[in-house]
């Protein structure tokens, strides 16, 4: 039996790709350039800063200027922050349910605390969630399982009988290290690399209210 369900936050619990677009809208004006859509950067927005930047501006890891592009964008997105952001429909029912159920929930994201604290704060789910592991909890980022491993021991939950969400490859790698059940949420973001059946997930949901029917399953 499933003891707890962890989700990634951008793009598998809320949908944040409104204030990212914002926010990188607001460097690329200072850039002299014309804003992007929201369709255009949704994609990318499960893979934040970097994401944004890379649709944005084509500038990546290791590119000249690119701290500094991150620290301004990031700077902007303090000020989007929360602004037009929500849960994804179902989330609510799920999470109400998971609670009903006695089954323990949390997050695990990428995304730093500074910046993952008060979303989830400005969301009602802070005082809910068994745990939240943001970017800066651990030493290493998905897809390193680490994350995910201090998630199972805040939550007090066994690898095997937990579930991770997430609407990105490197969740499901993640996930998969960490010899934790993983499910694709197909409803979010997904990136813009290998479509989402290939990811290898053991599950794929394209309704949160799918995940109930896992609940019953040890999936590894």
């Amino acid at each position: 039996m499933i003891e707890a369900v962890l989700f990634d936050l951008d793009g598998t619990l809320a949908d944040t790709a409104p204030d990212l677009c914002a926010a990188l809208n607001l460097l690329l004006a200072e850039q002299g350039k014309l804003p992007l859509t929201l369709a255009q950067a949704r994609p990318y927005a499960s893979s934040g800063a970097r994401g944004m930047l890379d649709v944005g501006l084509g500038v990546v890891p290791g590119d000249a200027g690119y701290a500094a592009y991150v620290q301004r964008l990031l700077k902007h997105y303090e000020r989007t922050l929360c602004q037009a952001t929500v849960l994804f429909p179902g989330i609510i029912e799920l999470l109400a349910k998971l609670d009903m159920l006695g089954i323990r929930w949390g997050i695990v994201t990428n995304k730093a605390q500074r910046y993952t604290l008060p979303l989830i704060e400005a969301l009602g789910l802070r005082q809910r969630c068994a745990c939240i592991v943001s970017g800066d909890s651990s030493p290493r980022l998905k897809p390193h399982p680490e994350p995910l491993l201090l998630a199972c021991v805040a939550a007090q939950a066994p690898s095997a009988h937990s579930l991770y969400v997430g609407d990105d490859l490197r969740d499901i790698l993640a996930g998969r290290a960490a010899g934790i059940g993983t499910v694709a949420a197909a409803y979010g973001y997904l990136g813009a690399g290998a479509a989402v059946a290939a990811w290898q997930a053991d599950a794929i949901v394209s309704r949160p209210e799918e995940i109930l029917s896992l609940l019953g399953e040890r999936m590894i």
